[in-house]
């Protein structure tokens, strides 16, 4: 199946985005040649080990709870929560509780 994006100017309903892929951990919402928005399910337990992105990133919590490792400290995201990293930065989710969050990627160059 083909992976569908937003169009611009589409509402998106992050509660429900993605649901026809239900073995899907992630779906991404929209994608161009400078942002990309995705839904981030995390079960549980289920972590992203340390990674980085060239350009800037938002994670916003939107349900759950969500540890993220950032300069060796934990930050805790809890819903309406978000946290913005410049680019390049290492960091690292965990889900304490079966979570859903909003991906903001900022693409640089």
């Amino acid at each position: 199946m083909a992976t569908r994006h937003a169009a611009p100017g589409e509402v998106v309903d992050l509660a429900t985005w993605g649901a026809e892929l239900p073995e899907a951990h992630s779906k991404t919402i929209a994608r161009d040649e400078r942002l990309e928005l995705a839904r981030i399910v995390l079960g549980e337990g289920e972590s992203w080990g340390e990674h980085r992105v060239d350009g800037p990133v938002v994670i916003q919590c939107l349900s759950g709870r969500l540890r993220c490792r950032v300069r060796g400290r934990d930050r805790l995201l809890d819903p309406g929560r978000l946290l913005y990293l410049h680019g390049g930065e290492p960091h690292a989710l965990h889900a304490e509780a079966d979570s859903t969050a909003l991906l903001t990627i900022v693409f640089v160059g």
